[in-house]
């Protein structure tokens, strides 16, 4: 055999072995697959296994069985109360009718972007029915559960069977964020201002009555201490009238001294008085002191 002949076989076998492969295709257990001849699906496979196709006629598209996901990006939405939120849902979904699936949209990539579509169209259909408020309460979840239900009526022309979408996060806009901080904090600043000015008058009311009754009570203890005082006075007249009649040069005399004592302490007030002024009639009727006698001189000492 020549080497060109030996070429000649080789190519041919290996021909033969590629055309021999072309006629098998084996699908995995978690794969469902489609076999395509001229674009037209002729069977479907959703067993593992070996199987049999026309070589370089029937093409074979297979897909995934498990549970996909599904996160579409950010959305803005406009509720029913008219405020604008930004949305994120996550589905869940998987490939129920191979054929459907083939005849809607061909590709997993391509069955992505026309559910998210479907699950943009939904969100803003619900929200659209709902105020603010009932995202943040228990009804979220009947929204989501009506989410779920369009998307899921939908998606079966797609040949896919949504389980879940659920909404992730429903938050407001930044800037709308940010203009309500700013309103609540003016709001809470003006509340502020409101109660500090009812404190102050009632200050002012509790300091006034306060004022009041400690006039009321300076007042009253005036009185009393001058009533006291009065009656104290009057005794005090009484009891000098009444000492003066018992024994008048005496009263005088002790009133006499007790002028003497304010008057002659130090530091008192200096007066300038006349020797018969009668304020000091005591004074000249004072005992005479006897001066001493001076002692004779001692003897002088005799001489030595």
């Amino acid at each position: 055999m020549t080497i060109r002949a030996l070429i000649l076989t080789l190519i041919a076998l290996a021909a033969l072995g590629w055309i021999v492969s072309q006629g098998f295709h084996v699908v995995s257990q978690d794969r469902i697959a489609l076999v395509v001849r001229f674009g037209k699906p002729i069977a479907i496979v959703d067993k593992p296994g070996l199987y049999l196709k026309a070589p370089l006629i029937d093409a074979v598209v297979s897909y995934d069985k498990h549970l996909l996901s599904l996160q579409p990006p950010l959305d803005q939405v406009i509720l029913g109360d008219q405020k604008r939120i930004e949305v994120t849902t996550i589905s869940r979904f998987r490939i129920s009718d191979a054929l459907r699936f083939y005849q809607s949209v061909g590709t997993e990539d391509q069955a992505r972007v026309n559910l998210a579509q479907i699950v943009s169209s939904a969100v803003r259909k619900e929200l659209g029915k709902a105020s603010l408020p009932s995202l943040l309460t228990a009804g979220r979840d009947r929204i989501s559960d009506d989410i779920r239900t369009e998307v899921a009526r939908e998606g079966q022309e797609l040949g896919v069977e949504v389980t879940d979408v659920r909404i992730l996060r429903a938050e407001l806009p930044a800037e709308t964020s940010q203009a309500i901080y700013d309103r609540m904090t003016s709001e809470r600043v003006r509340e502020a201002k409101e109660l500090r000015a009812q404190g102050f008058e009632v200050a002012q009311q509790i300091r006034s009555k306060a004022d009041r009754e400690k006039e009321i009570l300076l007042s009253d203890a005036l009185r009393e201490s001058q009533t006291v005082r009065g009656v104290a006075d009057a005794e005090s007249n009484q009891i000098s009238v009444s000492a003066f009649s018992r024994d008048p040069d005496f009263y005088d005399l002790y009133r006499t001294l007790q002028v003497y004592r304010a008057a002659l302490t130090q530091g008192g007030p200096t007066f300038v008085l006349s020797p018969t002024s009668e304020l000091l009639k005591y004074f000249a009727q004072a005992p005479k002191v006897r001066k001493p006698t001076a002692s004779a001189p001692l003897a002088a000492e005799p001489k030595p």
